[in-house]
């Protein structure tokens, strides 16, 4: 079974006291304690984003490790990430995310973990990463199109509440074509696929939705269906 976790905000690295999108994805492996791979590539290993991994995951049930491109620490990277249960891959530069993963072979080695059943997961571009498209603010200024690993079919745009320029900018890419139809998920929620299809879909905020955006004439939003996590 392969399973992709994306997350379109939210999490320990900007939720400390809010971690029931962490905790869910903790869930989905089974174990009981589950080692999971915190990779912060796309904020250039930011020493902050590891250590507020380590705080949020070692008080939770799971052997928490990280992966740094800057500082490795093995030589066999495949065999570093074939050993963990889950992968969950931090926000930042989508487009630096890439080249570098490209250029490690890391792109290849996190293919072979998804078809291996190793859980992938991410927030930002955590979640842009894994699908044929999506919309980036990595060049600067403004909102782009990135094509990107293609795990998942169509594009992704995370944030989709949170940012006051991803909805309008995202709406229109799928308008003008710049941008297949595809999925986009507010802070604190989390599009939870098997295979390659949608299982359920998470929050950690009882407001946080998703949605499935497209274009036939007018630009669709249909507002999918979302289980908040907490206590109502």
């Amino acid at each position: 079974m392969k399973q992709i976790i994306a997350l379109g905000g939210g999490g320990f690295l900007t939720e400390s006291d809010n971690i029931l999108l962490d905790q869910y994805i903790l869930e989905q492996a089974n174990k009981r304690k589950p080692k999971i791979c915190f990779i912060p590539t796309a904020s250039g290993d930011s020493d902050d984003f590891i250590k507020r991994f380590y705080r949020t995951f070692e008080k939770q049930h799971c052997i928490p490790s990280h992966l740094s491109l800057f500082k490795p620490p093995t030589r066999d990277l495949k065999g570093f990430i074939l050993d963990k249960d889950i992968i969950y891959v931090g926000g930042g530069n989508t487009k630096n995310l890439l080249v570098l993963w490209k250029e490690w072979g890391l792109d290849s080695i996190l293919k072979n973990a998804w078809n291996q059943g190793i859980i992938l997961s991410g927030v930002s571009a955590g979640s842009i990463c894994w699908f044929e498209e999506g919309v980036t603010d990595s060049y600067g200024d403004g909102l782009e199109p990135l094509s990107c690993l293609g795990l998942l079919k169509g594009s992704n745009c995370p944030h989709y509440d949170g940012e006051p320029e991803r909805r309008p900018s995202y709406t229109t890419l799928v308008h003008e074509g710049k941008l297949q139809p595809g999925i986009a998920a507010d802070d604190g929620a989390a599009i939870h696929y098997i295979d390659q299809e949608i299982k359920r879909i998470v929050s950690s905020r009882p407001n946080a939705r998703a949605y499935h955006v497209s274009f036939h004439k007018v630009v669709n939003e249909n507002e999918l269906p979302v289980t908040y996590l907490g206590r109502t």
